[in-house]
C-alpha cells in the first residue's frame, strides 16, 4: 500500500466516521479523534481491525492515541503490513495495547513509576508521571511521551503520544 493509498482508506474511515457520528452521541473517542485531524492513521487501523463500534461504546476507555507522525515513524511498510485482512488478529492486539477499561485524566496518574493493564491483558504498560510530563514504556522498552493530556470525550480521555506502543517484552518500571 502506498501512502497515497493509505490517506485514502484514512479519509474514507473519517467520512463513515464522520457520517455514523450523526446519529450517535456527538463526542466518543472516536469521533473526538477524527475531528482532531490528527489520527487519520489511528483511524484506519481502528477501522481496519474492527474496533470503531467498541470504542464509540458506552466505556469508559482512555485511549494513548498515537499521531499520524508516530505512525509515520515505524519502519517503512508496518502499517500496511498490519493494515492486511490476513494480520487483523496482530493489529487488534497493537491497538488494544492503546486503551485502558477505565477513563483516567492525568491527574489519575500517580506521581513516579507505575504498571497500568490496557485492554490487551496479557501484557502491561510502564507510566511514569512527573512534574516533567508523563512517558510511557511499552513492550520495546522504548518511551512514548504524552504531548497532550486530557482530550475529555462523552465515554472516555484520550492522551496523545508521539510513538506507537507495541506489546512485547514487560516493561522495566521503577
Amino acid at each position: 500500500m502506498t501512502g497515497s493509498t493509505l490517506k485514502m482508506i484514512a479519509l474514507t474511515t473519517s467520512i463513515t466516521v464522520a457520517s455514523v457520528a450523526g446519529t450517535a452521541k456527538a463526542a466518543d473517542i472516536v469521533d473526538t479523534a477524527v475531528q482532531a485531524g490528527q489520527f487519520g492513521t489511528l483511524a484506519a487501523a481502528l477501522s481496519a481491525a474492527g474496533l470503531v463500534d467498541t470504542l464509540k461504546g458506552e466505556g469508559p476507555f482512555t485511549v494513548y492515541a498515537p499521531t499520524d507522525e508516530a505512525f509515520a515513524a515505524l519502519p517503512a511498510g508496518t502499517v500496511e503490513t498490519l493494515l492486511k485482512p490476513e494480520n487483523k488478529e496482530q493489529l487488534t492486539n497493537v491497538l488494544l495495547y492503546h486503551v485502558d477499561d477505565r477513563k483516567l485524566t492525568a491527574s489519575m496518574i500517580p506521581s513516579g513509576s507505575t504498571y497500568f493493564k490496557p485492554v490487551l491483558a496479557s501484557e502491561r504498560l510502564c507510566i511514569t508521571a512527573t512534574a516533567g510530563g508523563v512517558s510511557i514504556a511499552d513492550g520495546t522498552g522504548e518511551m512514548a511521551n504524552v504531548i497532550v493530556a486530557d482530550i475529555i470525550a462523552d465515554n472516555g480521555v484520550i492522551h496523545v503520544v508521539d510513538k506507537v506502543l507495541l506489546p512485547g517484552t514487560r516493561p522495566t518500571c521503577h
